[in-house]
């Protein structure tokens, strides 16, 4: 049965496979703004100043959730956006990014919930992640070390396609945009709580597992044809509460993140599930320095300016 949602319900990629399941299980049909795009700061910008003066003059009650779900993988097909950066990181990280921070002002205030859509991919240390050996050079054990590193995966000179035109390239790099979205959970939750007139809103992520989707689109043949469409369903259909699921079954564990309560009835805030099922994220993305690193230099990427968020501490 749909979920009755009160207030909008604002999810990214709602045209996707996964954001078009969340869209169906909700009673009230959401906002979209996948269709706007998450690849331009421009376009992001035009799209968050247009709702927030639809929910300002009461055109659409406060944000209940923003659903950052939208996601590519070019599976070695790599291209970047008009801005100059790699198209995996503009998609999956710094729109979402740019969107959250810009949202906050329209946010519901005592309710509100941010939802990072992760993946194991974030994590280089996952186990999940060893059949795909994408992470077995020592120099691809670790995402960021200083801001050189960071700007060489913004704009698509770490792990490029030029140099490993496999899915492992653009795994990696879509390992990294996930890296950076999970460290922005953690980043702006703290930021939040310090924050007086925020500090009720709760980011959670989710990792929705190995889907058949629209996102391997891109991939070559055996992946795209021979395990998506052959081996995965079968083993889903063997084991339906294993480790590939259905789109619906995410979705299911995403509003479930959206709606459901904490132990003991305590806010949700800064945690970290796959499907249902608490996980810690990398130890790589709870670390201060780095995440601050990475806020700050996201903040140059976007051109940030003062008044443009109303998150007190944002610089």
């Amino acid at each position: 049965m749909p979920i009755p949602a009160k207030g909008t319900i604002l999810v990214t990629g709602a045209n996707g496979s996964l954001g078009s399941a969340i869209a169906e299980q909700i009673a009230t049909k959401p906002e979209l703004s996948a269709y706007h795009g998450l690849y331009t700061l421009g376009d992001i910008r035009q799209v968050a100043e247009g709702i927030n003066a639809r929910v300002s003059t009461s055109e659409i009650p406060p944000i209940r959730a923003l659903i950052l779900n939208a996601g590519i993988n070019d599976f070695g097909n790599q291209y970047w956006t008009e801005d100059g950066f790699d198209s995996i990181f503009a998609s999956n990280y710094l729109g979402h990014w740019l969107l959250t921070v810009l949202l906050l002002k329209s946010m519901d205030k005592e309710a509100g919930r941010i939802i990072v859509i992760g993946s194991q991919s974030h994590n280089v240390n996952d186990p999940r992640n060893k059949v795909t050996k994408a992470f077995e050079d020592p120099k691809y054990k670790t995402f960021v070390s200083d801001a050189a590193s960071f700007e060489a995966i913004a704009k698509g000179q770490w792990s490029p396609a030029t140099e490993d035109a496999s899915f492992r390239g653009s795994f990696r790099r879509y390992g990294a945009s996930k890296f950076f979205l999970v460290m922005m959970q953690h980043e702006l939750q703290t930021r939040l709580d310090a924050d007086a007139a925020l500090n009720k809103i709760c980011i959670v992520g989710v990792d929705p597992g190995t889907m058949i989707s629209g996102l391997q689109r891109s991939a070559g043949w055996f992946i795209r044809v021979f395990l998506f469409q052959v081996i995965y369903p079968i083993i889903l259909y063997i084991n339906p509460n294993g480790p590939i699921r259905s789109t619906s079954r995410s979705a299911g564990d995403v509003l479930e993140a959206v709606f459901g309560v904490g132990e003991g009835g305590e806010l949700p805030k800064d945690k970290y599930f796959n499907g249902r099922v608490p996980l810690e994220t990398s130890e790589e993305s709870k670390d201060a320095t780095k995440r601050q690193l990475v806020w700050k230099e996201t903040v140059r990427l976007t051109s940030l300016k003062e008044g443009e968020t109303v998150l007190a501490n944002w610089q």
